[in-house]
C-alpha cells in the first residue's frame, strides 16, 4: 500500500459531485495549460527566428506525430481503464499488474513506430504535398521528434495510470519540470546559445527530448520514493512480462481506442493536405490557428477526462445513481469555461495571433480569418467529450468510434468537397463546425438511447473472483483520458 506522505488521491464516488469534478479537473487543466503553453512558446521560437516556412514544417511534422502516437495511444488508454476500475475496487495489485503489463507489452511497439517513422518520413512529407519551402525542415524537425516516441508513450501512461488512481496533482509537477525546460532549451538549440551547437528547426526537436527524458526520470525517481501505487518492486517486476489474458483484454479495448485516435489523425492529415494547396502563408496561418485551438479546448480536454475518471469509479463501485448527475455537471462546466474561452480569443484575436506570426506577417489575415469561421465550434466539441467519457467509462468503445468515423469522414470531408466550389477555401474552416454538430447530434443520441449501460470492461478475474461475481454485482469501468 501507498504511504501516509504520498500525495492525496481522491475518492471521486463521494462527495458533492460539481465540486469534486471541477478540483479533480483542475490539475488536469493545469497541466494542459503547460502543454499548450510548451507548444506554443516553442511555436513563437520557430515562427521568429526561423520564419513562416518553419513555421509551416512543424505544422506539419507534428500532426505526423499525433498520427503515429494514436494507436500506441489506445492501448495506454485502455491500460488506464483498468487501473481506474482496479483502483476503483482497492485493489492495488490489480493496478500493478496492468502497469507492469503496458509497459512490458507496448515499449517494444513505439521503437518500431519510431524506427518506420525515421525511415519513411520522406514519404509520409510527400502524401501531404508539403510545400517545398517547408519540405526539408520539415523532414529535420520529424526525424529528431521521432526519438522521443518512447519517452512520450511512457510519461503518458504514467501520467493517465495516477490520474486513474485518483492523482491528478503529480502529473502536473513533472508536466511543469519538462515544459520549462523544452521552452527554455529551445532558442539555445536553435540559435546555438553558448556552447551549443546551431541545429535550427532540429533544436527545436532536440530540446523536446531531452525535456522529455529529463521529466520522465523525475517522475519515476518521485513514484519509487513516495511509493505511489503504480511502481514495482521485488517479484512486482515480473509484471513487466505481459501477462496473456489482461493483455488481451488491454488489446481488445485499446484497438477501437486507437483507431478512433487514427480516424481523427487521418481526417486532420487529409485537412492539412487542403490547407497545404492553398500555400505556404495558409498553411502557416493554420499552424498558428491549431496553436490557439490548444488553448480553447483545454477546459473542454480537462473535464473530459475528470468525468471519465470520476465515471470510472463510480461505475467500479456500483454508484450508478450518480452517473448522469456526473454527465450534467460536466456539460455545464465545459459550456461555461469553453465558451468564456472562445469569447476572449475572438476579441483578441490580432494581439493573440500577432504572439506566433508578427503584425506585418502575410498570414495575419488569414489566421483571424480562420479564428471567426472555426472557433465556436469547440463548444460543441466540450459537450461532446462529456458523452464520450461517461460511454466510455463503462467501456463502450466502437460506438464513439463509428461516429467519429462519420462526422470525419462523410461529414467533414464531404461538405469540403461539396462546399469548396462555392465558397473557396471557406469551406475548410466551415467543415470543423459542420463535423462538430453532427458529432455532438449523434453523441447525445447514444448516450440516451444506446446500450452503453450493459457493456462490460473487466480485469480477467481470478477463481475467487469469478466465485463473488456470480455472487454479486460485477463491476465494469473502463477510462478515456483525452487530455493524458
Amino acid at each position: 500500500m501507498a504511504r501516509d506522505n504520498a500525495p492525496p488521491r481522491q475518492d471521486l464516488t463521494e462527495g458533492p459531485i460539481a465540486s469534486t469534478l471541477l478540483k479533480f479537473a483542475l490539475p488536469t487543466l493545469g497541466s494542459s495549460v503547460l502543454q499548450s503553453l510548451n507548444g506554443s512558446i516553442n511555436t513563437f521560437w520557430v515562427g521568429h527566428f526561423l520564419g513562416e516556412e518553419a513555421l509551416a514544417a512543424t505544422s506539419n511534422a507534428n500532426m505526423i506525430m499525433f498520427l503515429l502516437n494514436a494507436f500506441v495511444f489506445g492501448f495506454g488508454m485502455a491500460a488506464t481503464v483498468l487501473i481506474g476500475q482496479s483502483y476503483g475496487r482497492r485493489d492495488i495489485d490489480a493496478v500493478r499488474r496492468t502497469i507492469g503489463t503496458a509497459m512490458g507489452a507496448f515499449i517494444p511497439l513505439t521503437l518500431v513506430v519510431a524506427l518506420l517513422g525515421w525511415v519513411f518520413a520522406p514519404q509520409i512529407l510527400d502524401l501531404l504535398q508539403t510545400p517545398a519551402g517547408a519540405w526539408q525542415l520539415a523532414l529535420d524537425y520529424l526525424r529528431v521528434i521521432f526519438i522521443a516516441i518512447p519517452l512520450s508513450l511512457i510519461v503518458v501512461l504514467l501520467m493517465m495510470g495516477l490520474r486513474g488512481v485518483g492523482d491528478s496533482v503529480t502529473p502536473f509537477y513533472f508536466m511543469f519540470v519538462a515544459v520549462v525546460l523544452d521552452s527554455g532549451l529551445n532558442p539555445v538549440f536553435i540559435l546555438g546559445l553558448g556552447p551549443a551547437p546551431t541545429l535550427g528547426i532540429a533544436g527545436s526537436a532536440l530540446a523536446t527530448v531531452i525535456a522529455n527524458l529529463v521529466g520522465l526520470l523525475a517522475m519515476i525517481g518521485f513514484i519509487y520514493a513516495r511509493d505511489l501505487p503504480l511502481r514495482l518492486r521485488g517479484a512486482e517486476l515480473g509484471y513487466l512480462r505481459p501477462q496473456g489474458a489482461l493483455l488481451r483484454t488491454i488489446a481488445a479495448k485499446g484497438f477501437p481506442m486507437g483507431l478512433q485516435m487514427i480516424v481523427i489523425s487521418l481526417a486532420a492529415l487529409v485537412m492539412i493536405g487542403f490547407v497545404n494547396a492553398e500555400g505556404v502563408d495558409t498553411a502557416a496561418a493554420f499552424g498558428v490557428a491549431q496553436q490557439l485551438w490548444t488553448y480553447v479546448q483545454m477546459p473542454a480536454m480537462a473535464i473530459g477526462a475528470a468525468v471519465s475518471a470520476m465515471a470510472a469509479q463510480n461505475i467500479g463501485a456500483g454508484r450508478w445513481d450518480r452517473v448522469s448527475q456526473i454527465m450534467r455537471a460536466g456539460v455545464a462546466q465545459n459550456v461555461l469555461l469553453t465558451g468564456a474561452l472562445v469569447l476572449l480569443l475572438l476579441a483578441a484575436d490580432r494581439p493573440a495571433i500577432a504572439l506566433f506570426l508578427g503584425q506585418d506577417s502575410p498570414a495575419m489575415g488569414i489566421a483571424r480569418h480562420i479564428q471567426l469561421l472555426a472557433t465556436w465550434n469547440f463548444v460543441l466539441f466540450g459537450v461532446t467529450m462529456v458523452f464520450f467519457g461517461i460511454v466510455r467509462a463503462n467501456g463502450a468503445v466502437f460506438a464513439p468510434l463509428v461516429i467519429l468515423f462519420v462526422a470525419m469522414f462523410p461529414v467533414r470531408l464531404g461538405f469540403i468537397a461539396l462546399a469548396r466550389p462555392a465558397l473557396g477555401a471557406d469551406a475548410l474552416w466551415l467543415s470543423f463546425p459542420a463535423g462538430s454538430i453532427v458529432t455532438l447530434v449523434l453523441a447525445g443520441l447514444y448516450y440516451r438511447y444506446g446500450g452503453w449501460r450493459k457493456a462490460r470492461m473487466m480485469t480477467p478475474p481470478s477463481g475467487d473472483e469469478c466465485r463473488e461475481e456470480a455472487l454479486g454485482t460485477s463491476e465494469p469501468a473502463g477510462r478515456l483520458n483525452p487530455a493524458a
